[in-house]
């Protein structure tokens, strides 16, 4: 049975970190693009709103695919969707609120479970942050 629950979580981080990074791309290499149509949020420049959260939809997502640091990685993507969901996102309903919600889910289950055996923080370290 702990092996389907490794599978689970690989094929969770795998998911969700892999559609997440691709949405963080979009982002990367759209950045000057997107930046005049980006919003301040939470009292911080768009240059410095776009930033975070590209960085944590790219890059923190990037080591949630590869399973290292994943608990760690896990935060700031949930947060960046939870801020999407409900700040970004807050006038425009449930239709717009919907897919920042489901993937904060999934990344908030991420934090508890750690990234499974299937992983290369469990292969290179032993320290449950690292995982």
């Amino acid at each position: 049975m702990a092996r389907f629950h490794d599978i689970g979580l690989l094929i969770l981080r795998l998911g969700a970190g892999g559609f997440m990074m691709l949405h963080g791309w979009q982002k990367l290499m759209g950045f000057s693009e997107i930046l005049p149509q980006f919003p301040p949020m939470l009292g911080l420049p768009p240059a410095l709103g776009l930033g975070l959260a590209t960085g944590a939809e790219f890059f923190c997502a990037l080591l949630v695919v590869l399973g290292i640091a994943t608990r760690l990685a896990s935060l700031p993507i949930a947060f960046t969707m939870l801020v999407a969901a409900f700040v970004a996102h807050a006038a425009d309903g449930w239709g717009k609120q919907e897919f920042p919600l489901l993937f904060a889910v999934c990344f908030v289950a991420l934090f508890f479970l750690g990234s499974g055996a299937y992983s290369l923080g469990r292969k290179l370290s032993k320290n449950y942050w690292l995982q």
